[in-house]
């Protein structure tokens, strides 16, 4: 069976005879090439990221990038003398993206090669390809959500909101309390399954079971009133963050059974899961029910095993396991819990309904 093609999340530019025509440093005018805008523009439409990789003078080359009215589209820019390498590799580890879902386009086959030498996982593509990129299926999203044509916006605003971080010299509660955040967790609708058929399937390390949901599961799940399908979305002064999380959760009436917590790496930082946790067990306990969660080891996710058991959630058995259907696989552990009210977070608002009680 042939492996799924994996998408293509950043595309990092050469300038010089790649977007634009010319050398900037040795002619007189560099001009933007024909297709450059319309590649540049569809591609963020997918969610689909840029950013720069050039060796030139970075204050006269990004000044052209403003001038040529597409400086708005790139997420960051290394411009410089550097091996290009070096700059996809920080250009990947800022934006916390693996090495496979990064694209290179350079006119310069040496260039291409320095980066396929260092970097074998990045793909590398000549300049001249440029017009047929947005054709080739690595470069086309299973799905392209309301989040996806929003992606750039949100990462550049979450890079301001790192650098504020860094020069901040408080306690680190103190920041987050700065930032104004506030969590809205609600019931997800039909428009909204796209972007969580989309969390289940790329959200590794904060994923407690790593199953991944199609969109018929998910509308399956909407339409029997004994499940939950809730989707979590932040915000702050810097803009919102999207949805960054999803809740699948089957209720019972003496047990509740959380199938799937999936959050973004983007919103770890801020302890999101812990506050979509402490307020699942504080409705659980307001509901008196207990509390089940479903954690199926992977390769990336012990973050979240940790989260769980900081929450409380152990392997002491309880008679209500024995009310739920038998798990998927037997590499599926059943946590439980006996809820008990938890206090509202201290460091951002949260928005909330308690789920239905059954």
């Amino acid at each position: 069976m042939n492996e799924p093609i994996k998408t293509v999340k950043c595309v990092v530019w050469d300038l010089d005879n790649t977007l634009w025509k010319g050398t900037l440093l040795e002619d007189s005018e560099v001009f933007l090439l024909d297709q450059v805008r319309p590649v540049l523009a569809e591609l963020d439409a997918r969610g689909v990221l840029h950013a720069v990789s050039s060796k030139n003078d970075h204050d006269l080359a990004w000044a052209r990038l403003q001038a040529l009215g597409i400086a708005e589209y790139f997420v960051l820019a290394r411009i410089g003398w550097g091996p290009k390498s070096k700059s996809i590799q920080d250009i990947a580890d800022r934006l916390n993206f693996a090495y496979d879902t990064i694209a290179f386009v350079d006119d310069q086959q040496v260039e291409r090669a320095e980066v396929a030498f260092h970097l074998p996982q990045v793909r590398c593509y000549p300049a001249e390809r440029l017009p047929e990129l947005p054709a080739l299926p690595e470069f086309i999203p299973r799905t392209v959500t309301v989040d996806s044509r929003q992606r750039r916006q949100m990462y550049q605003a979450n890079l301001q909101r790192e650098a504020e971080q860094e020069a901040f010299t408080g306690p680190s509660e103190e920041f987050l309390r700065s930032l104004n955040l506030v969590m809205r967790i609600g019931r997800a609708s039909e428009k909204d399954l796209s972007r969580v058929e989309e969390l289940t399937l790329r959200t590794s390390q904060m994923n407690a079971t790593g199953v991944y949901y199609s969109d018929g599961d998910l509308r399956a799940m909407l339409n029997d009133p004994r499940h939950e399908v809730l989707t979590v979305t932040m915000s702050d002064r810097f803009g919102p963050h999207g949805a960054v999380g999803v809740v699948l959760l089957e209720h019972n009436p003496a047990v509740w059974h959380l199938k799937l917590l999936a959050t973004s790496c983007r919103v770890v930082s801020f302890g999101a899961g812990t506050v979509v946790l402490n307020w699942l067990i504080g409705s659980a306990a307001v509901a008196g029910a207990h509390l089940v969660a479903d954690f199926r080891p992977t390769s990336r996710n012990r973050i979240m095993e940790i989260a769980y058991r900081f929450a409380g959630l152990t392997d002491e058995p309880c008679g209500c396991l024995t009310r739920l259907r038998p798990a998927h696989d037997a590499d599926t552990q059943r946590l439980h819990l006996t809820p008990e009210e938890r206090p509202l977070p201290a460091t951002m608002r949260l928005e909330a309904p308690r789920p239905a009680v059954t």
